[in-house]
């Protein structure tokens, strides 16, 4: 046995040297004329079906004051709720960073505030400081997004020329509710994280 392991160990640092030998030069990332993507479009009109499209829904509120109300007309019987957001009074569960991320898996609603859309394609990059945990978007039931329609970019490019600049945390790309095709050709939502996915633009 010993044998065995010394050759497997020797085999591994081998085929790691050898990779490191050959390792191509880093080439430089491709110029892109962002002026090409250039489109006359309405974001929110545009943001708001391609949120549909991929089985969210998505509206526009007057004001923040309409957030709570509108949330409970969407989730009457959402008990147990993570707000992460100053702009809704609704959170009735408290987290932090000390939060064991198994004890989450009770929460009915969670709500987050995002940084920024995509019209595109329907997304909302959100971040760590934002919710805290990061289990937190796709352990809850279902999941409100809140962001604000100047946020709103027209294509990918933009948004993550706007990202770029932020600090190293941890952030993600969401559009739409958690779904999946592939076992047995048959459509589940809700398989991988939230059933639902409400983003209500300010």
């Amino acid at each position: 046995m010993n044998g065995i392991k010394k050759e497997r160990k020797m085999s591994r640092e081998s085929i790691l040297n050898a990779v490191r030998k050959n390792k191509p030069e880093a080439l430089p990332l491709p110029e892109i004329d962002l002026n090409v993507f250039a489109e006359d479009k309405d974001l929110v009109k545009t943001f708001i079906e391609n949120v549909q499209f991929v089985g969210g829904r998505a509206i526009v509120l007057e004001s923040t004051d309409t957030i709570d109300a509108k949330i409970k007309e969407f989730y009457p019987h959402a008990s147990k709720i993570v707000s992460c957001t100053t702009e809704s009074s609704l959170g009735n569960i408290s987290i932090s960073a000390a939060t064991e991320p198994h004890g989450l898996e009770s929460i009915d609603l969670a709500i987050v505030k995002g940084d920024l859309a995509v019209s595109e394609n329907g997304a909302v990059w959100i971040e760590e400081n934002d919710f805290t945990i990061r289990v937190l978007p796709f352990i809850t039931n279902d999941l409100v997004l809140i962001v604000n329609k100047e946020d709103i970019h027209l294509h990918l490019h933009d948004a993550y020329e706007t990202i770029s600049k932020r600090d190293r945390t941890f952030g993600l790309f969401l559009s739409g509710p958690s779904k999946t095709a592939d076992i047995e050709q048959c459509l589940v939502i809700g398989a991988q994280g939230a059933i639902s996915l409400t983003v209500l633009i300010l």
